[in-house]
């Protein structure tokens, strides 16, 4: 049997990749990549040439390989798929910990970086071996063997445990449903929620209306609902996914995962001698300490809670005015929220939706790179893809064919929910001396088209997507061709939401929204009116979204620094504790939020959720540069494109910011920029 995953591709052939390729590929490589790396350790003397080119060869073919079933497995998951994925984890886990904790390996790159060549090295190269060095003391280097040992058994299993967190949050929501024949108990939903609803019936084979937990089918339930029960009853559905209450009964219970999670990562800090597993999370980023983090975020908290205290208050004086509601519940918030906004300004999510059609809106998100950077963004449709959904594109810079993504758009069945960037390919010389493109996925989770009518976005999916975007620039307009410092690979983690969050601003430019949006019937640009109200009610409860995004990351932080498994409910415990410090809104008892955490449970923000918020100062302090200079400064964009999305991963990322604004971020930047001050 010929295997895709095994042959050499400029982009994987998605139609050709079963899920019964999976194993044999992987073991193949993986035992060639073991030989390959004893015949490397049998020299005598150790070079770049001779030795790194040669291992990122090694990574390179297996990222190619493993790349392509991790995205599928993500957006069509099939049980099949799914199987062969988790059957591997423990295999890629194993490989990775054997590699960070070979000795020989080890003196290899000191020998190296203690030579003279080491010296007449580029940026990238040297940088590719500190971080390498780096990464073997994290990886347990230093120990003896029988905790290395029980390191890698920890490593392997925390990769199976985090994959199971994500597949309990996913069978969860794909498992509820709520089907309604009477469009009466749906007061209060715009039109395009019922035709949402009415298509997925109907693809289902049932009358009527069909929701599910997907987010584009939850969210307009909870925000436009009139039925404060049904709202309430979607919202328990939603908050207890994977957990011991609500509809699914316990039957994908995260409980035991999260405590065996956080008992293992403890385990694994004390065995690399750090007091938490928060230390070890902080080792390659750009905060200092735990202590920093925390401070950063608590004074953050306390400029925002007064703002966040006073938008909340307002929502239930104006419930109690207007709706007779003397109690306002988590439920309730995003409803009276909504009628808060249509009230000051006019203006609603629904409202804005028929002047942001997808097609337009992915146009002129390449007319504002076009504007910023120079380059030009083209469909192709001759490359394969996973779905009919998904789309495929050329980034050209001076006629020149530079990097290439795929875009998917829209929710489905058995796709992953969320919005995300991953690599496809890195950009890197390979050994044969050619440039290898870099290639990035970018997903998201919209409404897809009605019939045929486009899908129409709310500007918040504008937001999203211009986000997602932005995290592919990053990886995608990268010059350096080291493929471990390529793109967004050894960026740190605490910096490598900067240009995502900073494309985000072109959303709100009254310059950019002549060509993002446009009538999806007539073609007319967003009327001064709306865009006058939409750009009014931008600030518009951004003390309660800045409470919301430091409880997350106060949540994670703290559990990750101070959690003991031999204290009994200490998850929920710290849970309250930091809702009590900076929540405005009560959370329900049999609110489960943490069993659905994917991004610190199941993806790569372990201790690292303030992210968000610490890129947020970042990104909006640069777009201050842009805002000073003006939004399209053909200057000040290619300043940005050569510091910051240039450079990767290959230059300290507070450097960077630097050599961009000529000094260190401020946080009154962001501050100005929500509002708050």
């Amino acid at each position: 049997m010929t295997n895709p995953l095994l042959e050499k591709h400029e982009l994987p052939p998605f139609e050709l990749i079963q899920a019964e390729h999976v194993v044999p590929a992987i073991d193949e490589i993986l035992s060639d990549s073991r030989a390959t790396i004893e015949a490397l350790l049998a020299q005598e003397t150790f070079t770049w040439d001779n030795f790194i080119q040669p291992l990122e060869e090694l990574d390179d073919r297996l990222s190619q390989a493993f790349s392509p079933v991790s995205h599928m497995n993500s957006v069509v998951n099939t049980p099949a798929m799914r199987d062969a994925y988790n059957e591997v984890l423990p295999k890629l886990s194993e490989y990775h910990t054997e590699r960070g904790q070979n000795p020989r390996l080890f003196k290899a790159y000191e020998q190296i970086r203690d030579s003279e060549e080491f010296d007449s090295l580029g940026q990238a190269e040297k940088k590719t071996i500190m971080n390498a060095l780096r990464d073997f003391k994290l990886s347990g280097i230093d120990l003896p063997e029988a905790k290395k040992k029980r390191f890698a058994e920890i490593s392997s299993r925390l990769s199976s445990l985090s994959s199971q967190f994500t597949d309990n949050v996913l069978d969860a929501t794909m498992a509820w449903q709520k089907h309604i024949e009477n469009v009466d108990a749906l007061s209060g939903l715009p039109e395009s929620a019922l035709q949402q609803a009415r298509q997925l019936a109907t693809q289902n084979d049932k009358s009527g209306y069909l929701f599910t937990l997907d987010f584009p089918s939850y969210a307009p339930i909870v925000t436009y609902a009139d039925d404060g029960e049904l709202r309430r009853e979607f919202y328990e559905a939603f908050t207890t996914r994977a957990s011991e209450r609500g509809p699914g009964e316990g039957k994908w219970n995260n409980s035991d995962t999260i405590h065996e999670i956080l008992t293992l990562r403890q385990e694994m800090a004390g065995l690399l001698g750090f007091e938490n597993y928060a230390e070890v999370s902080l080792a390659p980023k750009m905060a200092r300490d735990p202590a920093e983090v925390l401070g950063f975020l608590r004074e953050l908290g306390a400029r925002s809670k007064p703002a966040a205290e006073a938008e909340f208050a307002e929502i239930c004086q104006f419930a109690l005015d207007n709706y007779g509601a003397s109690e306002i519940n988590a439920w309730d918030v995003s409803y009276y929220g909504e009628k808060l906004k249509e009230h000051k300004f006019s203006i609603s999510q629904e409202t804005l939706k028929p002047y942001f059609p997808a097609p337009r809106v992915i146009e002129g998100m390449f007319e504002v790179v076009r504007r910023l950077y120079d380059v030009e963004v083209k469909q192709v449709s001759d490359i394969s893809t996973w779905h009919k959904d998904a789309t495929t594109y050329n980034i050209y810079k001076d006629g020149e064919l530079i990097a290439r993504f795929y875009l998917d758009l829209y929710a489905r069945q058995n796709k992953q929910g969320g919005a995300w960037m991953d690599d496809c390919r890195i950009r890197r010389l390979t050994d044969t001396g050619e440039l290898q493109l870099p290639v990035a996925f970018l997903t998201c989770n919209f409404s897809g088209p009605i019939g045929d009518q486009p899908a129409l976005l709310t500007h918040d999916e504008v937001v999203t997507l211009f986000h997602e975007f932005g995290h592919g620039l990053h990886h995608m307009m990268t010059r350096v061709s080291c493929g471990s410092v390529s793109g967004i690979n050894g960026v740190s983690w605490d910096a490598v939401e900067l240009p995502s969050q900073f494309m985000e601003n072109w959303c709100w430019e009254p310059e950019a929204l002549q060509f993002i949006s446009g009538h999806y019937e007539t073609g007319e640009p967003l009327p001064e009116a709306l865009l006058s109200k939409m750009l009014e009610a931008k600030t518009y409860q951004a003390g309660m979204m800045t409470a919301r995004q430091l409880e997350f990351a106060l949540f994670d932080f703290r559990l990750h620094v101070e959690f003991d498994p031999a204290v009994e409910n200490q998850v929920q415990n710290i849970l309250n504790e930091v809702r009590q410090e900076v929540a405005v809104i009560a959370a329900p008892e049999f609110n489960r939020f943490q069993h659905g955490f994917s991004h610190i449970f199941g993806g790569g923000y372990a201790a690292g959720y303030y992210s968000y918020k610490w890129a947020e100062v970042l990104s909006a302090d640069a777009f201050a540069r842009f805002k000073e200079d003006g939004i399209f400064n053909r200057q000040t964009g290619e300043k940005f494109l050569a510091t910051v999305l240039e450079q990767g991963g290959s230059v300290d990322a507070m450097d960077l910011f630097v050599q961009f604004r000529g000094r260190e971020p401020d946080i009154e930047a962001l501050l100005r920029q929500d509002g708050i001050v």
